[in-house]
Parts: structure tokens; C-alpha cells; sequence
């Protein structure tokens, strides 16, 4: 891929910190995850704290991050292919709306409204299928955040770097689309197919992505 001199040499470095950041980010969140699933009773049960509030602050934090990466594939893309990385960085930008609203409302209102007895909280803010929180988590990430990866996956196409990237967020995006399976079955262990896209395969992407643009900033 052909580097254009409208990503300067500061905002190819900040691209670069960026998308290491969501790699450690990313990082974290497997771990935390998997720690979490370890710590239930029932693989169908809910990931209680203080698991569950760590894996909320760094979804908050993490992408809005990766906003600013696909905003930096965007500029960086060569005008044939724009159109692509244009649109998976419109699909990020949607995935990254949903899901820090979604996460910043479990964060500040679910437990208040929890401990003041309200019914139909369980149906709105829990992790527990159906509820109006998790279908919108899943849109974010299985949906948008898998289109993202497919689009943005056709502007890499020279290069070795390039070419693995673009294998990985295929496999991302796919993993990520396959979890909707799930919510059609009503199965969210079918559904975790897509934790395995958006947190598993997703990690090396951010990851060759940090080391693209640190070595174009160089």
C-alpha cells in the first residue's frame, strides 16, 4: 500500500501508539474475560464483578481508540481504494457509538436502578439473553465491527505485512459476523463464536497495525 503524505509523520506515530494501545487493551480484556468464565458456575451465566466492571471500562476505553486506528487506515489509504476504508471506518465509528453508550449506561444506571427494584431492569441492562443492552452489544460488535473488518481488510493488498494483515481481518470480520448465529439460534454459546473475532483474531490485527505505522513514521 502506497503511503500518502496526507498522514503526517505525528499522526502516523499517534496511529501507531493507538493501535498498540487496543492490542494491550485487547489483551486485557481476553484475559479479564477468560477469568471471568473460569469464575462461573454455569457457562450460561452472567460474568459477575469485579470482572464484569473491568471488562466494561476497557470496552469504554478501548474503542473510541479504535475510532482514531481506522481514521488513520482511512488517510493512509491510496484514493483507488477509499471508498473501502471509508466505509470501515464508518462502520467503526457506529460499532463505537452503540458500545460505549451501551457500557457507560451498565456502568452508571444499571446498579441504581437494580437496588431500587425495578422490574423490567433485567430485560434492559443485563448480560443475560434476550435483554435490550445485549442485543445492542452484539449489533456493535458481531455486526458492525465485523464489517468494519472486511472492508477495511481490501485496502491492504501489497506488501507481506499487508497481506497477513488482510488475511487476519477477514478472519476477524467472519468470526465476528458468524457469533449473529447465535442470536438467531437463541444460542449464546453459538454467539460467543464472535468473541473469537472481535477479541481473539482482532488482537494481531492492532498489533501488525501499530508496527505499519510506526514504520511508516520512521
Amino acid at each position: 500500500m502506497t503511503i500518502h503524505d496526507e498522514l503526517s509523520r505525528k499522526q502516523r506515530l499517534l496511529a501507531s501508539v493507538a493501535a498498540f494501545a487496543v492490542f494491550f487493551f485487547l489483551v486485557a480484556y481476553v484475559v479479564t474475560l477468560v477469568l471471568g468464565f473460569l469464575s462461573l458456575q454455569s457457562p450460561l451465566d452472567p460474568i459477575g464483578d469485579p470482572y464484569f466492571s473491568v471488562l466494561e471500562v476497557l470496552i469504554v476505553v478501548m474503542a473510541p481508540l479504535m475510532v482514531l486506528v481506522m481514521a488513520a487506515v482511512h488517510i493512509y489509504t491510496p484514493p483507488s481504494t477509499r471508498m473501502y476504508s471509508l466505509c470501515a471506518l464508518a462502520f467503526m465509528i457506529v460499532m463505537a457509538a452503540i458500545t460505549t453508550g451501551v457500557h457507560f449506561v451498565i456502568l452508571t444506571v444499571s446498579r441504581p436502578l437494580a437496588s431500587a427494584g425495578f422490574p423490567w431492569g433485567i430485560q434492559f441492562f443485563s448480560f443475560v439473553w434476550p435483554s435490550v443492552v445485549y442485543a445492542l452489544d452484539i449489533l456493535a460488535w458481531d455486526l458492525f465491527f465485523g464489517f468494519s473488518m472486511l472492508f477495511a481488510s481490501l485496502v491492504f493488498l501489497e506488501g507481506r505485512l499487508e497481506r497477513i494483515l488482510a488475511i487476519l481481518m477477514i478472519l476477524s470480520g467472519v468470526f465476528s459476523l458468524a457469533g449473529l448465529a447465535g442470536v438467531y439460534l437463541s444460542d449464546m454459546g453459538i454467539r460467543n463464536i464472535g468473541i473469537m473475532g472481535y477479541a481473539g483474531v482482532s488482537m494481531p490485527v492492532f498489533l501488525l497495525l501499530g508496527f505499519l505505522f510506526w514504520r511508516a513514521s520512521q
